[in-house]
């Protein structure tokens, strides 16, 4: 989870970031060869991404890098921040009370959470719902009645706001709490007339998940 000094650890007890932790959070996972489990790994060590980012010109030194690493600035981070908050998007670190505990319990789960919408559809009990892109009249309206039935139930139904399945999936859950995932950042949702279920419903219980790798 996200500690008032930086450092990830399993529990969750509700700590949030600092603003300047958030930055320092970004800029790291936003570096060269810094992937979901080294991030994690770094901050565990040095006590925080400050400090993390500090060791890297010399962990890829002792790595055999051939030229220097590049190193994601502040004013980088400071940048695709400024970006985000244009669009309603915030940055939800891991451990902090929005994070889907779920997500959370994998090696590889991303630092960082680029979230649009009505985050606490994040808090719910989630299913996943996929399926054929090129789907047949029966197999969609099977999957909006199913939809429908877990959103009822209480679960949010997640998917990754496809053609076909995942269409009818976001659609038939958008009052009870849906997720989408977005492959290509909500600076390009694809395919285009899923922008609708992305954010042209204000009161919709609905996020759109993008995170430091773009899952």
């Amino acid at each position: 989870m996200a500690q008032p000094g930086g450092a990830v650890s399993e529990a969750n007890e509700g700590v949030r970031l600092s603003d300047e932790q958030r930055l320092d959070w970004l800029c790291l996972i936003r570096s060269d060869h810094v992937g979901p489990r080294t991030f994690r790994a770094l901050v565990n060590h040095y006590g925080g991404a400050r400090a993390a980012l500090g060791a890297l010109p010399e962990l890829a030194r002792r790595g055999g890098a051939k030229g220097p690493a590049r190193i994601a600035t502040r004013e980088d981070a400071e940048r695709e921040l400024k970006a985000a908050r244009a669009l309603g998007v915030i940055f939800v670190a891991l451990g902090e009370p929005d994070y889907p505990r779920r997500l959370q319990m994998i090696d590889d789960a991303p630092p960082l959470l680029a979230v649009r919408g009505n985050a606490a559809a994040l808090t719910l009990p989630a299913v996943a719902l996929v399926g054929a892109r090129n789907a047949s009249a029966a197999g969609v309206r099977v999957a909006e009645r199913l939809a429908r039935d877990l959103g009822a139930q209480g679960f949010a139904v997640v998917s990754g706001l496809a053609r076909g399945i995942d269409a009818a999936a976001h659609r038939a859950s958008l009052a009870t709490g849906t997720v989408a995932v977005l492959a290509g950042g909500h600076d390009h949702i694809y395919p285009r007339e899923q922008h609708r279920a992305c954010g042209g419903d204000p009161g919709a219980r609905r996020a759109g998940l993008g995170n430091a790798l773009r899952a």
